[in-house]
């Protein structure tokens, strides 16, 4: 490998950032898990809670604060000086969150005031270096000097005094949060991503051959890389060409040295997937033949499809399979992962090297679908064909008028469609035109999203 490129390799690590961090922590029943669901704004905002691996952290998806994306963790209730037991336990996620996270808040309870276990996790906070914030919950009807006087003693500066329950000043806690997290971070511009060529994120969960995969795409020469200080948000990316088109592979493996170079591993951690998944143009979501569907990978795909992303199934290990085996594993896949039925599967062997070149065939394809452009008028020719075809159900005396369409968004592509009376549609009926538009427009591979719009047709006056 010559030196142009590792010089060009580094500059790509430099680059590229990825969604930060916000961890949550303080002892039992301050409120974390309020001020998670306040910062997600939804109490079924857990996108990865996996068994064995994040017990005790919850992640979940940033929705306030504008429009700087980041990752909340939520953490069981921390004894830093906890020895063994659950306690230990849940002591040890915690610390595995700080050191994942950008940016740390501490929450205390305003009502209760200062407890021991707030000094304790004070002084491991503070040793840690990460930027902190430290937050005094259930504050509502208090005033700030009666809130604060007690945690001033803690060393950790001005506390700021919330109600997660309420949201009082919550939007001002995470704005100042994502400033620091975002602090010198500068933007790509669009110039710059499309030197980068198509972002693909290969995910799954540990011993699917992640790793194997990797390597095989990039080669057996393996790939110059360089140690990256910080945080998890500090990622390892890796241009490679193959028949001539550019793409950029975000490392989710896990890249260990072996004397210069550095080679994949197997790793899991589930903020590096997220993040990775949120970063990617095309997602490939790596299945092991050789083990049922886990929760864990059904986690995985269900984060990929609310992140709108391109989406293409890998399943890993098949050349070691007979016939029976691989009919049932089939008719499970299907049976298990139907809301994935957008997405290509391809039955491959990363160690063999089979069925690599249509799983790429696939990523490319997923990416063009995911950055279509449809024009309005033949999108609203295509909608006009599906109603002539199936018209909406009445609801009672109502019945919705589709009228036009035009598309108001990319990567996943967002057709808008217009009419009257669009709040009785049905979800059948929105599954039936999404059918049809994939059909018409090609759109395999990507997810796709419908809003309806009561209003009326600037254009109709002047047919």
């Amino acid at each position: 490998m010559n030196r142009a490129y590792r010089v060009r390799l580094a500059f790509n690590l430099e680059q590229h950032q990825m969604k930060p961090v916000i961890a949550l922590v303080g002892r039992p029943n301050v409120g974390k898990s309020t001020l998670f669901n306040r910062l997600t704004r939804s109490r079924d905002a857990l996108v990865a809670h996996l068994p064995g691996l994040t017990r005790d952290r919850h992640y979940g998806e940033g929705r306030m604060g504008g429009e700087r994306p980041y990752l909340v963790v939520d953490t069981g209730g921390f004894e830093p000086v906890a020895k063994d037991g659950i306690l230990h336990e849940m002591a040890r996620q915690t610390r595995q969150a700080v050191e994942e996270a950008d940016v740390v808040v501490f929450i205390v309870d305003g009502r209760n005031g200062l407890a021991p276990q707030d000094k304790s996790i004070a002084d491991y906070l503070r040793k840690t270096g990460r930027p902190l914030f430290l937050v005094v919950n259930k504050a509502e009807g208090m005033k700030y000097t009666a809130v604060a006087s007690d945690f001033y003693e803690l060393g950790l500066g001005d506390p700021r005094a919330i109600s997660a329950a309420h949201g009082d000043g919550v939007v001002e806690m995470i704005n100042d949060a994502l400033d620091i997290a975002y602090a010198d971070q500068p933007e790509e511009t669009e110039e710059e991503k499309a030197q980068h060529g198509i972002k693909i994120a290969i995910v799954g969960r540990p011993n699917v051959g992640k790793s194997t995969l990797v390597n095989t795409l990039i080669g057996e020469e393996r790939v110059i890389a360089f140690d990256m200080p910080g945080t998890t948000r500090d990622s390892i990316y890796v241009d490679f060409e193959r028949q001539g088109r550019k793409y950029t592979l975000i490392d989710t493996a896990g890249l260990r040295r072996r004397g210069k170079v550095f080679e994949a591993i197997e790793k899991f951690s589930v903020v590096k997937t997220l993040q990775s998944i949120a970063d990617a143009n095309v997602v490939i979501l790596l299945l092991d033949a050789q083990q049922d569907i886990s929760e864990q990978d059904a986690h995985i795909a269900g984060f990929v499809v609310e992140q709108g992303r391109a989406l293409v199934v890998g399943v890993n290990k098949w050349d070691g399979l007979d016939s029976h085996v691989r009919e049932r594993t089939k008719a499970d896949l299907t049976r298990k992962l139907k809301f994935l039925d957008f997405a290509k599967f391809h039955y491959v062997s990363a160690l063999e090297k089979t069925g690599i070149g249509a799983l790429m065939k696939s990523v490319d394809e997923a990416y063009a679908a995911a950055m279509v452009k449809l024009p309005t008028p033949k999108l609203t020719r295509a909608l006009i064909d599906a109603v002539e075809f199936q018209q909406p159900r009445r609801r009672g005396p109502v019945r919705p008028k589709l009228r036009y369409a035009h598309q108001g968004g990319q990567n996943p592509p967002i057709i808008v469609v217009h009419g009257n009376a669009l709040d009785a549609v049905t979800d059948t009926y929105k599954r039936y035109l999404e059918g049809r538009f994939r059909e018409t427009f090609g759109l395999a591979g990507t997810p796709l999203r419908i809003e309806f719009r009561s209003s009326r047709n600037p254009y109709a006056d002047k047919e």
